[in-house]
């Protein structure tokens, strides 16, 4: 069993308890997913305004990557000083950001302002997953995929919100503005006590479990990819390439978001059930062949079909595998490891766009989300090694 204590306690841990226990963390992640919802069904209004092209935007898109990288240096430092307040402040300061980029003028304003997007996001993103690790621990209960649940959860109604807006007609302004202003009222529910570090680093030359924390990221990494290359361009793929209208265009992340819902939910159930390494890559090969479905889709309803399943599969990705890497590590460096691997994925979350934008851009959005389906078929081999790496006897038992 990968959970101590489980077994003895009698049976998993229930949805409510678990509710309980990230009731400081699933603000965060809900305030993350309902903007980079909302900002994904309004790609194609954000676009048209722009007049870019695909390569031209998906370079723009990728200056989030250089507020990505930016962050990779300042969250262990935030996260030391601000302590309790790192999660809130960096919630705040990701729900001003997304203020931005539907009211730049030109592309070098928009992607100024998708590289603050970036850096508060990575700020985010690394704070918040740590403080579920640390939770973890603390009640030694996987919490993990029910965190990450209420992210597509919340990025399921912000893109619900946005092709509302966009079909009556409302500006980016208006869209974004009720999402910053829950978003700046649910900091008040993110304050948690930090776990002392303070040793994590100890011995990182020798001690660290670096290929641990490698082959874990390149799974989440691999997860953030097909999830943001397809939150970013589903809605053009159905509107461009199949014809759809922009509520049609919208229900493409809308159902993305739904079935990674049900789909990380699920997994908070069948947790300490099934071998990691199982659900890991069967939810490969579903979310590959959901890309290529959406891929070559003659019709919009195929297409939600495809993007309903890859939403599915991909759902359970990054969680698990973050997972994975907690109980792999020693207790030491569980904190440090875990932020590691978030950063190292959610490079991912944002080279995907600028990769796909080039694909489309030569060869169209058809072989674009092909490409993410080939990119999954490499998760079984990541978790091979991971398995393989992993020092703790019962991730092996487990994997």
């Amino acid at each position: 069993m990968p959970w101590p204590g489980i077994a003895a306690k009698g049976a998993a841990m229930s949805l409510r308890s678990a509710l309980h226990l990230s009731r400081r963390t699933a603000p965060a992640f809900a305030v993350m997913g309902s903007l980079w919802g909302a900002f994904a069904a309004m790609v194609p209004q954000i676009k048209l305004a722009l007049g870019a092209g695909d390569a031209a935007f998906g370079a723009a898109l990728f200056a989030s990557a250089l507020g990505l990288v930016t962050a990779m240096w300042l969250a262990p430092l935030a996260d030391r000083r601000l302590g309790v307040r790192a999660m809130p402040m960096a919630a705040a300061m990701l729900a001003c950001a997304f203020l931005l980029p539907g009211i730049a003028p030109g592309l070098v304003v928009f992607g100024l302002a998708m590289g603050l997007c970036g850096l508060s996001s990575g700020l985010l993103d690394v704070v918040m997953n740590a403080r579920v690790s640390e939770a973890e621990a603390r009640a030694d209960a996987p919490l993990m995929n029910l965190n990450h649940a209420m992210f597509s959860l919340a990025y399921m109604f912000g893109a619900i919100w946005a092709g509302i807006g966009r079909e009556a007609g409302l500006p980016a302004l208006a869209i974004f503005a009720p999402l910053t202003l829950i978003g700046l009222l649910a900091t008040r529910a993110m304050h948690q006590p930090v776990a002392d570090t303070s040793g994590d680093d100890a011995g990182a030359s020798g001690g660290f479990p670096l290929r641990v924390v490698v082959w874990g990221g390149l799974i989440v990494t691999v997860g953030f990819m097909a999830e943001n290359a397809s939150e970013g361009w589903s809605a053009l793929h159905l509107e461009r390439t199949l014809g759809g209208r922009a509520a049609e265009g919208a229900l493409g992340p809308t159902l993305l978001g739904l079935t990674m819902f049900v789909g990380r939910l699920s997994g908070q159930v069948v947790a300490d059930r099934w071998r990691a390494r199982t659900v890991l890559v069967w939810a490969s090969l579903v979310s590959a062949a959901g890309s290529a479905t959406a891929a070559w889709a003659g019709s919009i309803a195929v297409a939600y079909v495809g993007f309903a399943a890859l939403g599915l599969g991909v759902s359970v990705l990054a969680p698990m595998a973050l997972a994975m890497v907690g109980r792999a590590v020693p207790p030491r460096h569980r904190t440090n490891s875990i932020a590691k691997v978030a950063v190292i994925g959610f490079l991912g979350f944002f080279i995907a766009p600028p990769l796909m934008g080039l694909v489309a851009q030569g060869y169209g959005l058809r072989i674009a989300f092909s490409a993410i389906a080939v990119m999954l078929l490499a998760v079984p081999v990541f978790v091979a090694m991971l398995v393989r790496v992993s020092a703790a006897p019962s991730v092996e038992s487990r994997a």
